[in-house]
């Protein structure tokens, strides 16, 4: 005899039930905010209108540029409400030259502002985002309060009706008690509905909304050809500051202990016939300096690229790094083979500063690093159970803004996620192909 749905099918369909009506719930306050952020947008496109007029006049030159940034500002906000639906707009936006103050330099930024489509479809976008999109985003939250109101009327359709000279809910005339009740009945099988068709309505309305505020294929291609140079120039800068660095670690460390090596072997022969006894000792501190310097010229090479890295590739020098770590450190891979060996060392550097961080701080005991090679891409993660509250403060020259450097060469990506706290993740792919090393 076959069995009936025991308790796990009952909790799954309270699951469902739940999910519908909370993702419901969630679609109808983003709509709000939404056809609000709208709203806003067209008062912005309005007020930059009217400065861009105010161009011929001389003084517009000074507006427009805060006046758009304002306006994108709202677009920007709309751009962030719509990626939470599950369809990610980018900005499309070509930088504004920081000019010089004075007529100049307010010129120079108009044009940019001018010049840049961006701009253009962002006010094209502000004039719908109210009569056509915004529309569209309210009307499940329309929905909710038609439903209230008809599951009210039952109570309030004599006082209603009166004041109206009749009215209707739907295609029911509310003349009477029963039809009040109807009304109701329909009002309130009117709210789920609403809560059913939100996610769809706003996923539709995400996807206009991406139409008009996406980037073109001309402007992506212009930002990309930007990112490239910008990040060409930064991978140019770190290497010169890493030559630097090696310049003045081997001035400063092996250098001058060969030196001092080659003054006291001098020393040594010329004390050789005299005093065997000075040049035996001569010869011991020698020996010394020159473990010394043979064991700092070993530790610049691991700063450049270390023997595990070339030998054993990433996942063991990681694993190297988490056995000399302080923390208690995890490491988990699945890689099939090798990344590219330019990528390996940009991936385990940026390790080794998110442990370093990690260390010196969070205030951690325990991290997970994860190194995972999926959808054409090296992702890798770092995981602390720390205070939290970092963030990716990446214009104050922070370790981190060295790490998004570093793998912006490569095309790669950084995130991360550090509420109060914590625990922190920091997360990085990277494009690559994977190869067999010899």
């Amino acid at each position: 005899m076959a069995e009936g749905p025991g308790p796990g099918s009952d909790v799954q369909g309270v699951r469902q039930g739940r999910n519908w009506f909370t993702a419901g719930w969630a679609a109808m306050g983003r709509g709000l905010s939404m056809f609000f952020v709208g709203l806003l947008a067209v008062v912005l496109a309005w007020v930059a209108l009217t400065g861009m007029s105010l161009v011929l006049l001389g003084f517009g030159l000074f507006l427009v540029p805060g006046l758009v940034a304002a306006l994108r500002w709202a677009a920007n906000a709309q751009r962030r409400l719509t990626g939470k639906t599950g369809v990610p707009i980018g900005e499309p936006y070509r930088p504004v030259p920081r000019a010089a103050g004075g007529w100049k330099g307010a010129w120079r930024r108009c044009k940019a502002v001018f010049a840049d489509s961006a701009t253009w479809r962002d006010v094209l976008w502000a004039q719908c985002a109210v009569t056509v999109t915004g529309l569209l985003a309210i009307v499940p939250f329309g929905m909710l309060a038609h439903g209230l109101f008809g599951m009210a009327l039952p109570f309030i359709w004599e006082p209603v009706t009166g004041a109206w000279d009749g009215t209707w809910y739907l295609f029911v005339p509310v003349r009477s008690q029963e039809t009040a009740w109807i009304a109701g009945g329909l009002g309130l099988a009117e709210i789920p509905v609403g809560l059913l068709i939100a996610p769809y309505v706003l996923r539709l309305h995400a996807r206009i909304t991406r139409s008009l505020l996406a980037p073109t294929a001309k402007a992506e291609m212009g930002l990309r050809v930007e990112h490239l140079a910008r990040t060409r120039t930064d991978a140019v800068d770190s290497s010169a500051a890493e030559i630097r660095r090696i310049e003045r670690d081997l001035h400063d460390g092996a250098q001058a202990r060969l030196l001092a090596m080659g003054m006291k072997l001098d020393a040594a022969e010329s004390l050789l016939d005299e005093n065997p006894e000075a040049v035996r000792t001569l010869l011991a501190e020698t020996r010394d300096a020159s473990m010394r310097a043979l064991e700092e010229l070993r530790d610049l090479v691991r700063g450049i690229h270390p023997p595990v890295l070339a030998d054993r590739g990433l996942v063991d020098a990681v694993r190297s790094l988490a056995l000399e770590s302080r923390l208690q450190a995890q490491v988990t891979a699945d890689l099939p083979s090798r990344p590219e060996p330019a990528v390996e060392s940009a991936a385990y550097f940026a390790v080794c500063e998110l442990l370093t961080n990690a260390t010196k701080h969070s205030g951690a005991q325990r991290v997970l690093i994860d190194i995972q090679y999926r959808s054409g891409a090296l992702a890798v993660s770092v995981t602390d159970d720390g205070n939290g509250g970092a963030g990716l403060e990446l214009e104050n020259g922070s370790g981190l803004r060295g790490i998004q450097r570093r793998l912006a060469a490569f095309d790669g990506t950084l995130g991360i996620s550090s509420p109060a706290g914590g625990p922190t993740v920091v997360s990085f792919q990277v494009p690559c192909a994977l190869t067999v090393m010899s």
